[in-house]
């Protein structure tokens, strides 16, 4: 199939498509809000919020039996795009598995939440996307654009916050699935939900391992899930959950640059306590968390070279409190306030294979190497949003934000809502983000130092959003970004050294649309185009995805086409851009009430590809396999 090159060519296909869908939109039904918690913390309908979400429930999560959440987040949230290496894993310490929105992300400017708590690694700052598993999640909400007031550091570029699965009625529910299939591929999974009056409980497994597509690309994984809930009173609820995550996985090297014998061993794991209320005025939650990990790495050699003789190794940590409550305060109003305080750190060594003797990697601010190293941030916010009149919302928010070794940043925002009618809304913001210096940019390798300050950004948008009479919704806005003291690594006295020099300015256009046209149809699309004054590798120019869902008695069918356009693989005087075509499809059939046999297929036209530089994308692939839910 012919790769679409023409921005003004997608656009005007997504607008003509939500044009049609609107016109064969029935007006039988009473329109429906989102409600979401990843832009105010508490439930909030999303119309009274002036930022950007994206929301992509179970039903959507689950329509394809992908494994992963990201495959599908990523289609459906315009400006987000997911770099990959293929099949099952998304890549650690190879620069594949960053995610990006419009533009801006990388290794730590987006952050990646489980229930409200930030997961991302202690030393390195970046995401581990190879843990984000559909069996654990409800749904997802994407908040495109800076969330750092709430949120704070790493939240620079937005977050993607993963709500984990409920249980609201007494009973007992468990799922289990099994499929297989290209390059001896393998994903299982099982899920048990369970409430008994006050008590609420969640387990979910699952396996998964692959041959990959290429030589020496094997990956294997298991996870753990339980989540416990108790209710004391209808007001008031405990909470614990534990998430842990364990990989095997080689890294092949680029087609031009292979590697021999690159393997990662890694553990993540995830816990947490919480004491949630929820009165009418009122609503708030106190939650204390862990994140941690240990990565055991053979950085691998080229072919002809020689073994390593020692293999690297970490452990890192995140620990934090925090709190927050939210009270209407009068009539039209909704206040937030919250505290914030986390540490993170840990320990990088090599260690010797035989010898078992250990080299550590980080140092102190003088330059001494040290076993340890670690930092706190502490903050507090406020967020006041109220309603002028019955058409305009206003919002406004600081944070005070306290880094350890870099010091304050406060983090202002604001936005107004407009509810032009009972179906419409305006929406204006202006939103401010930041990302502190990591462990490893103060205390790690040769261009590290303490002498840095956070990277920050400004983000303008607009936004219109249509609702069509219940059955679906349009939407479209535009944003103007503005970055700088971004950090980049230069040459001082001969010597790499990590500085504040980079800037970026990045705008854009992004456009939504859902439709259900009748009981058996539905549509969605979206579309962004993005503009940057300075090029960013893993970031698309332009991203179009159009897919349908039929159903009809036991029968289930959806596709997926999703172009992307002007992906810079590399920048500079030799950038190297692709543009490629996806057609995704899959079918199921219910055999009997309790089990469900389907077939799926990634990437049918075979197109070839790739994400990140030197790692071709598998070309068609096809797994099988059956749903039992009972």
């Amino acid at each position: 199939m012919r790769t679409f090159r023409n921005t003004k060519t997608m656009s005007l296909a997504l607008v003509l498509l939500l044009s049609g869908a609107s016109l064969h939109a029935q007006t039988d039904s009473i329109a429906l809000h989102d409600v979401v918690v990843t832009g105010t913390r508490n439930a909030t309908d999303i119309r009274h919020i002036p930022m950007t979400v994206t929301v992509v429930g179970r039903e959507k999560l689950t329509e394809q039996n992908q494994p992963s959440v990201l495959p599908t987040v990523t289609a459906l949230t315009p400006g987000l795009f997911t770099t990959s290496r293929g099949i099952l894993g998304y890549g650690v310490n190879t620069g594949a598995g960053t995610l990006k929105i419009r533009g801006v992300g990388g290794g730590a400017q987006l952050l990646v939440l489980i229930d409200g708590q930030p997961q991302y690694a202690g030393l390195m700052g970046h995401p581990i996307p190879d843990v984000y598993q559909t069996m654990m999640t409800e749904k997802v909400e994407v908040l495109r654009g800076p969330a750092s007031l709430l949120y704070g550091s790493n939240a620079m570029a937005g977050v993607l916050n993963i709500v984990t699965r409920q249980m609201n009625e007494d009973g007992v529910k468990t799922d289990v699935q099994v499929q297989g299939g290209s390059y001896g591929s393998l994903q299982t999974s099982a899920t048990n939900r369970l409430k008994l009056g006050k008590f609420s409980s969640i387990v979910g497994v699952q396996y998964q391992r692959t041959d990959g597509h290429r030589q020496n690309s094997e990956f294997e994984q298991l996870d753990g899930f339980v989540k416990l809930g108790y209710e004391f009173t209808p007001h008031w609820k405990a909470q614990g959950d534990l998430d842990i995550s364990h990989f095997n996985t080689s890294n092949p090297g680029s087609v031009n640059s292979p590697i021999l014998d690159n393997d990662f061993k890694i553990t993540r794991g995830l816990a947490s306590v919480s004491l949630n209320n929820n009165y009418d005025r009122t609503s708030g939650s106190l939650r204390a968390y862990l994140d941690w990990g240990h990565h055991n790495i053979d950085d691998g050699y080229s072919p002809g070279g020689t073994p390593r003789v020692a293999l690297y190794k970490h452990n890192d940590y995140i620990g934090g409190l925090t709190w927050y409550q939210s009270a209407r305060l009068f009539e039209g109003n909704r206040t937030t306030v919250g505290i914030d305080w986390q540490h993170f750190g840990g320990s990088a060594w090599n260690e010797n294979r035989e010898t078992g003797e250990k080299t550590y990697l980080t140092k102190d601010k003088d330059g001494n190497v040290v076993e340890k190293q670690h930092a706190d941030e502490v903050a507090g916010y406020v967020d006041f949003r109220q309603d002028i009149t019955s058409w305009v919302t206003i919002d406004a928010g600081l944070r005070i934000d306290h880094h350890s070794v870099i010091g304050t940043e406060l983090v202002p925002q604001g936005g107004l809502s407009f509810h032009l009618n009972e179906s419409a809304d305006l929406k204006a913001l202006v939103s401010k983000g930041f990302r502190n210096p990591i462990i490893r940019e103060m205390y790690m390798f040769p261009p590290a130092t303490t002498d840095l300050k956070p990277e920050r950004m400004m983000n303008y948008e607009l936004s219109f959003t249509q609702r069509i009479n219940g059955r679906g919704h349009v939407g479209a806005n535009i944003f103007y970004i503005k970055g700088d003291n971004l950090i980049t690594q230069t040459r001082i006295n001969e010597r790499p050294r990590n500085v504040n020099a980079g800037e970026f300015e990045n705008w854009g256009l992004e456009l939504t649309g859902d439709c259900r046209i009748n009981s058996h149809w539905n549509l969605d699309a979206n579309y962004s185009f993005l503009h940057m004054d300075t090029p960013i590798e893993g970031a698309p120019e332009g991203k179009l995805y159009v897919g349908a869902n039929y159903h009809n008695g036991k029968w289930t069918a959806s596709a997926g086409l999703q172009n992307v356009s002007g992906l810079y693989l590399t920048t500079g005087d030799d950038a190297e851009k692709e543009n490629y075509t996806l057609l995704n499809a899959a079918v199921s059939y219910q055999v009997v009430p309790i089990a469900t046999l389907f077939v799926r297929g990634e990437n049918i036209l075979a197109e070839r590809y790739q994400t990140y530089a030197g790692y071709p994308m598998p070309k068609a692939t096809f797994m099988g396999g059956v749903k039992i839910s009972f």
